[in-house]
């Protein structure tokens, strides 16, 4: 029996190589398969956050496992001295994992505030990423801590602002400790989203999108001028992926992540 070939991509997808996270697909009732499948037909070329079960379905469509889940949930991150030693450790074995399967991104996030002052938490979050950085360094795997919104979707998380994200980037000062810069939070966050990326670009390896409001698809009925972001993306030169990360409400499945890969073709 021959071995399943790679689909051809049906598009064109430009300049940013797009993927996915698994909402996309949510009402479908698609096997994981089957969402490979429909990734590579469409001109995807990765899936975001699956684990390493995951990875022989992914390499079999050609897909790439472009952001690996990290070693915390989202409220309990790096931000707390009393969580080091276990994420420490579990992160390094996800750096090898991460490095085994060509996965070039692993998710860190920073956890809640719980009453930490902003200087107190850059200071937590640099100590662990400190303990990190050479051996992501030495695998070339690059720990994307994400930013994320605390206004409407998660309350008092402590990295949701870029200026938080990029100082403590430059305290650690590795290449391979960036921000996973996820458009929909920080238009709820900041705004001016074309501007603080080309402020801030040397420091973001990563990408999210969704439109606002809502965290639905990338439609013209949301405010954000996806085309015009993901040509000042491409425009910087950023060779990373940009992974779209909504859930569709209004349209099927299909027809809204073909709105989507198309709103980032540039």
């Amino acid at each position: 029996m021959m071995a399943a070939q790679t689909p051809a991509p049906a598009h064109n997808r430009g300049r940013l190589k797009q993927g996915v996270c698994g909402g996309v697909f949510r009402g479908s009732n698609l096997s994981f398969d089957d969402q490979c499948r429909a990734i590579a037909e469409m001109g995807g070329v990765c899936y975001d956050l699956q684990g390493p079960d995951k990875f022989p379905i992914m390499k079999k469509y050609g897909i790439i496992p472009s952001m690996v889940p990290g070693s915390s949930p989202l409220a309990n991150g790096v931000n707390d001295k009393s969580l080091h030693a276990e994420i420490v450790k579990r992160t390094h074995e996800l750096i090898d994992v991460s490095a085994a399967a060509g996965a070039p991104n692993l998710i860190i996030l920073s956890g809640n505030r719980n009453g930490k002052s902003e200087e107190e938490g850059i200071e937590n979050t640099v100590a662990c990423l400190n303990q990190l950085k050479k051996h992501a360094e030495d695998k070339n795997v690059v720990l994307c801590m994400e930013l994320l919104n605390s206004k409407v979707n998660h309350p008092d998380y402590q990295c949701d602002h870029t200026a938080w994200g990029v100082e403590v980037c430059k305290r650690v000062n590795s290449p391979n400790v960036k921000l996973l810069y996820d458009i929909y939070h920080m238009q709820i966050m900041e705004g001016d989203i074309i501007r603080n990326i080309r402020d801030n670009y040397q420091w973001i390896g990563h990408f999210h999108t969704a439109g606002n409001p809502g965290r639905n698809e990338l439609s013209p009925d949301q405010e954000i001028n996806y085309k015009g972001v993901a040509k000042a993306i491409a425009d910087l030169g950023f060779k990373g992926f940009i992974c779209h990360e909504y859930t569709p409400k209004v349209k099927p499945w299909r027809e809204a992540l073909e709105e989507a890969f198309q709103a980032c073709t540039v």
